[in-house]
């Protein structure tokens, strides 16, 4: 399997958005993470993954684009890469393969 990309645009309405923080809306990193491993279980569905690494390197607002790239590694896991349209560093990690 290769590199796999896709786009999405935080809707201005996501309700992580409530809360986080009034007045300057911040996406909590867990959604990140989670749209992560939604594409990678959309990539392959034989088995549940887990969070082994990850690091937020700048912060999203409401209605940004971002790319996620997620590479398959040796064990059945993923890289991530998360970039913004204007090509910073979002985010990046590793998901790991649970074991059987």
């Amino acid at each position: 399997m290769n590199e796999q990309r896709s786009g999405w645009q935080v809707p201005a309405d996501h309700p992580a958005f409530n809360g986080h923080f009034p007045g300057h809306p911040i996406l909590p990193g867990v959604v990140l993470l989670d749209r992560a491993i939604f594409l990678a279980h959309s990539q392959r569905s034989d088995g549940g993954l887990t969070v082994s690494q990850c690091k937020f390197l700048s912060t999203v607002g409401p209605e940004e684009v971002l790319t996620f790239v997620l590479t398959p590694d040796a064990r059945g896991g993923w890289r991530f890469a998360v970039e913004g349209a204007d090509g910073r560093a979002v985010a990046l990690g590793s998901l790991a393969a649970l074991k059987a």
